[in-house]
Formats: C-alpha cells, structure tokens, sequence
C-alpha cells in the first residue's frame, strides 16, 4: 500500500462502511448528549438534536470526502446545526455547543473504532520502520478528548463557567490533532521533524487545522474577557436562576482543623456549607431569638434555613440586608414563593448602614469578609448579652475573619469558639452584661 491510498483510507470509509460509522457515531453522540444535558438540567430533546447534527456532519462529510477537510467539514456542520438549534430550545447557543462538545468527541471516537474494525487496516511507515494504525490511534485520542471535555462539562454542571469554554477546547483539540494526524500520513515514508516542516510542506488539512486552532484560542480569549467582566456574584446568581441550588462536595483544600472538607456539601462559593445552614435553623429552634439579624443575603438560602426555624417557633423575624440591587431582586423573588416570606424582611442596604432599633438575639454575619468586625462592633451595643454571635468563613486559611474574631476578643469584646467546618465557623457572645 502506497503512501496516498493510505492517507485516502484514513479518512474515506469505503461503501460499506458508510452505515456502521454513522449508526455507531450517532449513538455514541445520543448516549452522550443525553447525559450531559440530564446533568445540566436541561430538558431538552437529546435524540433530535444529535440526529440533525450527525446528519449534517455524515453529509458534509460525504461531500468533502475528497478534499483531505471532510472531518474540518463535518466539525463546522455539526456546530452549525447545533447552534441553529439552540434558539428552538431556548438555550445560549454556545451553552448547547458546550453541551454538544463531548458528544461530538465521542462520535469521532466511535468513528475511527468502525473504520478499524470494519476496512483494511489503514497503515503508515515512517523512516524508523514503526508502523501507525490511524483510525486506532485517532479512536484512541479522540476518547481521551470525549472524558477531558466530559469532565469539563462536569464541572459546569456544578457552578458557573464561562459559557462556549468547552467548546472552544474542541476546536484547539481538533486542530492539534488534525495536524499531528496529517503530519504522520504525509511525512511516512521520509520522516521529517516537525520543527523542520516548512509552510510550503504543509497540506491544505494542516492549514486548515492550524486555522482551527487559532479561531479556537481567539475565541476563548474573548469568553474569558466576557466572562470575567461579570461579578462572581452574578455569575453565581445566573446559575442558580437556571439550574436550581445544586448540592456538591466541598471543594475547599484541608485545614489543621479541618483535614477533610470533602465530607461536607455545598451549593456553591459564597454559600455556607449545607451542614452550617442546617446548624443555623436548629440554632434558632434551640435558643428561640425574637430577632434575627443577617448581614450579607446573596441567594437567600441561609436566610431561608433561619426562617424555617422560626416558623417552627411560631415567634421572631429575621433582618436581611443586600446592597447589590440585581442579587436583593432575586433574593425577594426566592423569598416570595418560598412560603416563609412572613418571617423575613429584606432591606437593599449596606450592612454598616442599615439602622436596626430592637435588640439582637441572633447575629449572623456572612457579608464581605473584610467587614465581618466592623460588623460586630457596629451591632455589639444592641446584642443581648445571652444571645449568639455567629460569623462565618472564619478557618485558618480565611484570615482575615478568624484574626478579627480573635482581634475583638483580645479586646475584651466577645468571648469566641472556633467551629472546625471547611471554612470555619465563630459562635461569639458578648461579654458585656452576660449572666
């Protein structure tokens, strides 16, 4: 076998391979796909959308079959046809290509597998005498792409990421490996270092990959700028609107007290882990506050937990305050439909501004770190002497709340327990006029 009807074989299934490959790739994708958008919460059409993309891909690919760019082909149809249909279903287009990119890695896979098992072995001599299986090799390489993407999208499905991320991934992937696949092919039988390769050695496909992976980096320099020009706290909140609160491990690294955060749940980075928000309600169940304070609302989850307790007490009200406008809109919708909105008050103001006039029975201070301490010391006059002070992201690598709980207690202030929770927990009561 010479070395072009290698390369012809590589990419071109004979006849009778034509129906396996696509039967094969389009349940890879389907099975995929279907995954992936269960995982998001997606409740979209796992089978139609899969079957109009491989189409479009089996047929581009038909098309270009001779031009060494049938796979560039069927990659460019088979994001065309998903993002025309991301409108239908309501969704960002690059959040259904996110979603479509490990299902399309996975077709690939699925793919080469039918053309190694199904068509003459296609083989490739270099200088050295090694012999390359490609559609083995690229079986194999294009599944390790589908689990690198799989995990990725994992991690979307948990918390914020930048919407397109892993789909420009797919790109840079699919460049690098178009080019190290024709560079083998091409560069067989007179192996030639790829440091020497020269523009005018290049094949059309190489250009065409090199050009893939260059639109793929540009485009995922421009979702990160977009991405990272919206606050972590906006981030947050647009996910949680879309997907729901979604209960994961903790994520946070060990501490001295706390060597294994990874037995603790959360919802996400500026939430207090589930275990804390469920030690919260049976704190205001057991010491039975008539009034709450809580700095720092965000998504309301804590302020909810604190409301379900007192509901259960039949007595209390619990003050919230949120000076990001967006976030406080958010917070009054959640607490309007949560049934619990009767013991809540939610104010839009600083926290070191707003005025409360009874005394405090319960403080929970979950705001900015940095105004933890202001925080204390502001609302300490009006603390009653025999209730709690509770301030959270206080562990050993947080310092900054942990020094100034330490900080007011050298004072004279506060007497304080250091909880060993992931990110650490103060429980604190005034000193002054204690019983």
């Amino acid at each position: 076998m010479d070395v072009t009807n290698s390369m012809v074989l590589a990419f071109d299934p004979r006849e009778g391979s034509y129906l396996p490959c696509a039967v094969v790739g389009l349940a890879a994708a389907t099975l995929v796909l279907r995954s992936d958008l269960r995982r998001r919460k997606i409740p979209s059409n796992p089978y139609l959308i899969a079957g109009m993309a491989s189409v479009s891909a089996l047929a581009a690919w038909l098309l270009l079959r001779e031009t060494g760019l049938a796979g560039l082909a069927a990659l460019a149809a088979w994001s065309s046809a998903i993002a025309f249909r991301a409108p239908f279903e309501k969704l960002a287009v690059f959040e259904l290509l996110d979603a479509g990119s490990p299902a399309a890695a996975a077709a690939i896979a699925g793919v080469n597998l039918v053309l190694f098992l199904t068509i003459e072995t296609v083989v490739s001599v270099t200088a050295s005498g090694t012999i390359q299986l490609m559609p083995l090799y690229e079986c194999l390489v294009w599944a390790a792409i589908a689990a690198f993407l799989w995990r990725m999208s994992a991690r979307a499905s948990l918390g914020p990421r930048p919407k397109g991320e892993i789909f420009a991934i797919l790109l840079m992937l699919f460049g690098v490996s178009g080019f190290i696949t024709e560079w083998v092919l091409l560069h067989s039988v007179r192996f030639v270092p790829l440091a020497q390769l020269s523009p005018a050695q290049l094949s059309p496909a190489q250009f065409a990959s090199i050009g893939t992976f260059v639109v793929g980096g540009i485009l995922l320099g421009f979702i990160f700028s977009r991405y990272h020009g919206v606050s972590k706290e906006h981030r947050i909140l647009e996910h949680a609107a879309a997907r729901g609160n979604v209960v994961q491990p903790e994520y946070r690294k060990p501490t001295l007290e706390c060597p294994h955060p990874e037995r603790w749940r959360m919802y996400d980075s500026m939430t207090a882990e589930v275990e804390v928000l469920e030690f919260l309600k049976t704190l205001v169940t057991t010491v039975k506050p008539e009034l709450v304070v809580e700095t720092g609302t965000f998504l309301g989850i804590s302020t909810l937990h604190i409301a379900e307790g007192l509901k259960e007490n039949g007595i209390g009200r619990v003050v919230t305050c949120e000076l990001d406008a967006k976030v406080y809109e958010e917070a009054r919708k959640r607490f309007a439909v949560s049934g619990l909105d009767a013991w809540i008050e939610l104010r839009n103001e600083s926290s070191l501004e707003i005025q409360i006039d009874d005394r405090i029975d319960l403080l929970y201070c979950d705001s900015d770190m940095p105004l933890r301490e202001q925080e204390v010391r502001r609302f300490l006059p009006q603390m009653n002497p025999n209730g709690l002070i509770v301030l959270h992201d206080a562990s050993s690598d947080l310092k900054i709340v942990r020094e100034g709980a330490l900080k007011l207690e050298r004072e004279g202030l506060i007497s304080v327990v250091f909880l060993p929770t992931p990110r650490g927990l103060v429980v604190a009561q005034k000193r002054e006029g204690r019983a």
